[in-house]
């Protein structure tokens, strides 16, 4: 299993736009051999005293923070499915309509050490 992070801040008035974008996202992204996506929009993340989740991603007023990932079956898998999505013309047109700025996004791939389920 191989798992993208990410971490931005979406204006609460493109709640349902930024979610409309998520489902557009995960037909390329399954398509592309991802077995699974979250998006969780927050509901209760606190102010830090040095450092929280808004300062990570610079949150504006009426800004939401979300923090979602995908899961990929293995690294290779990611990769490939990376450059397929960035050639993807359905990838390229929606970047004039993103519901958030997507230079305050932050991002990373994570390799599994511990993972229980019920």
């Amino acid at each position: 299993m191989y798992i993208d992070g990410f971490l931005v801040a979406v204006p609460a008035k493109n709640k349902d736009a930024y979610r409309n974008m998520a489902e557009k996202g995960w037909t390329l992204f399954k398509e592309f051999g991802a077995t699974a996506m979250m998006e969780a929009w927050g509901d209760d993340v606190p102010k830090g005293k040095l450092t929280d989740f808004y300062g990570a991603v610079k949150a504006e007023d009426g800004e939401v923070v979300v923090f979602s990932w995908i899961i990929w079956p293995d690294k290779a898998t990611r990769d490939e499915g990376h450059k397929k999505m960035m050639s993807d013309e359905r990838m390229k047109s929606w970047g004039k309509d993103m519901p958030f700025d997507g230079k305050r996004m932050i991002f990373g791939g994570f390799v599994p050490i511990f993972n229980a389920k019920t």
